[in-house]
């Protein structure tokens, strides 16, 4: 049986897709001048997650010149659902009133002392 593909981005294709939301539009070069603000990354390394974002999909590109140019086709707003959708199914058992009451919670289930203060009572935006 064939793996089913997950919605949710590996960091670094993420991290691409961002890029492109900043940009509207791009080459390979554009995006990377981006990326290496967080992570200083290969040319040839944004080119191989770029082409794997447009064999998932979520980005498309056009021939322009001797370059392509890169727009992405998923909105951040679809990759936000996806991100929840999976932290829903995996963590709360589907239940959106669960993560609530999780939320809502003062005191969650997790040492709240490994928790730095300036932390405390942020979500993680890894996720979002």
């Amino acid at each position: 049986m064939p793996k089913s593909a997950r919605d949710v981005l590996p960091p670094l294709e993420l991290l691409c897709l961002k890029a492109l939301w900043s940009l509207q539009e791009g080459n390979v070069k554009d995006v990377r001048q981006i990326v290496a603000q967080a992570r200083p990354l290969a040319y040839t390394t944004i080119m191989t997650v770029l082409d794997r974002l447009v064999r998932k999909g979520r980005i498309t590109r056009r021939k322009v010149g001797r370059a392509f140019v890169y727009s992405p086709q998923t909105s951040r707003d679809f990759m936000r659902r996806a991100a929840i959708r999976e932290l829903l199914d995996g963590f709360f058992d589907g239940s959106e009133e669960q993560l609530m009451v999780f939320l809502r919670t003062s005191e969650a289930p997790v040492a709240a002392a490994a928790v730095p203060a300036e932390m405390d009572g942020r979500i993680d935006t890894v996720l979002l």
